[in-house]
């Protein structure tokens, strides 16, 4: 069996199963209860490290609870940070590793994938890359038996992301999770202002509202978009933060948002 390991445990989360467990759970414990709202087909969450934006990815994650038993498949998205990637990445592994346990590649859905022209294998992309992985802890906890469908998205077309998603939409047992954190190393009023910004473009599932400075996950959140907007789907914002919210300093902060699609 072929295994992607951790690149980033002991650094954005605990390296200890007993204590990521914990700190998970704590996050997830934050966000409020979501009676009467329908269960999210797609999370828009955040990659940094758990101090800073794990309570924000917990407010997505919890809305998973009423379909624990539901989902089987989880398409993850997140920009490849440190490999250039034209198109979007697969990988060839059969499983991702955490300090939780491995994860199992659903390998027929990935092959699906790689029949269209913009996605191809890399694993140079997936083995430094914090994030897909990040989010792999949150899912094991809140999910029961699921597979995962990872790509590292890299230089790509609203459309091109769109049609990967089209292609493995499926139906209540596959959820879609994008990965992204929005602006980068502003002050903090400042990023209130951009990440406003860019949270009115999800809102309003408008891709074009959105450009570089808005998030780093800005090609897989724009293919998300164009996806909901065909699918019918709304978007809800769970929480809108930033690293001088959570654990950081106020003068250069990274922004964080956490949205559900329905």
């Amino acid at each position: 069996m072929k295994l992607r390991t951790p690149a980033v445990s002991g650094a954005f989360y605990p390296r200890d199963a007993d204590e990521l467990g914990r700190m998970v759970d704590a996050c997830l414990a934050e966000a409020a209860p979501a009676a009467g709202e329908p269960p999210p087909k797609a999370l828009i969450v955040p990659h940094a490290g758990y101090v800073y934006s794990g309570p924000i990815a917990g407010r997505g994650y919890a809305r998973l609870a009423p379909v624990r038993d539901t989902v089987s498949r989880v398409v993850l998205l997140g920009p490849a940070h440190r490999v250039f990637v034209q198109g979007l990445a697969a990988s060839s592994a059969d499983a991702f590793v955490t300090p939780l346990g491995a994860v199992a590649v659903d390998r027929a859905a990935v092959a699906a994938a790689c029949e269209l022209p913009q996605v191809r294998v890399s694993d140079e992309a997936h083995a430094p890359e914090h994030s897909l992985e990040v989010h792999l802890p949150f899912l094991q906890r809140v999910l029961g038996d699921f597979a995962l469908v990872p790509f590292a998205v890299g230089d790509a077309s609203d459309e091109e992301v769109a049609d990967v998603l089209e292609k493995l939409w499926g139906g209540p047992e596959t959820l879609i999770v994008v990965s992204s954190d929005l602006s980068h190393y502003y002050d903090h009023a400042t990023a209130r202002r951009l990440d406003a910004a860019a949270c009115r473009a999800i809102e309003a599932l408008e891709p074009g509202a959105l450009d570089e400075e808005s998030a780093c996950g800005r090609v897989p959140i724009c293919g998300l978009l164009l996806a909901a907007r065909r699918h019918g789907l709304a978007a809800r914002t769970l929480d809108l933060r930033n690293s001088g919210d959570t654990a950081g300093s106020r003068d250069q902060v990274v922004g964080y948002g956490a949205w559900a699609f329905a």
